[in-house]
């Protein structure tokens, strides 16, 4: 089954932040271990419809993307990544501390690691338990 078509996700707005592009130490071979490279983060936020409906056009009625990608940034660069899939974890529990998001469907990818593949990426989509 498609996630998206997941019937826990059909009262939900996606908000996403898509190519988000910044440097990060990450990767285990001696080459990853001299630079930091980019990164693509892509995430979309699934968030109740009653949480981000904003009567009075104001940010703080709904989930504020700015934080979101303020958050991602910093932990991108808080340390060195061995494997996307760690960097992947901590950016999808960013997001799940947010109380109103009730799921997250991230990647990342390096798209300089190979000269014959456009990017390499990890994927993951978790629901709020």
């Amino acid at each position: 089954m498609n996630a998206l078509l997941d019937p826990r996700l059909t009262d939900c707005r996606r908000i996403f932040l898509h190519g988000l592009a910044l440097e990060a130490s990450i990767g285990f071979h001696d080459f990853e271990l001299e630079a930091r490279q980019r990164v693509l983060i892509n995430v979309d936020l699934f968030v109740p419809l009653h949480a981000s409906l904003s009567h009075s056009d104001h940010v703080s009625e709904t989930l504020d993307y700015d934080l979101i990608r303020r958050d991602i940034s910093e932990w991108a660069g808080s340390r060195h990544f061995n494997l996307q899939e760690t960097l992947l974890d901590g950016i999808v529990d960013l997001c799940m501390a947010q109380p109103s998001v009730r799921a997250v469907r991230a990647s990342t990818e390096k798209p300089d690691i190979y000269p014959d593949c456009h990017t390499v990426g990890v994927e993951v989509f978790r629901f709020r338990p």
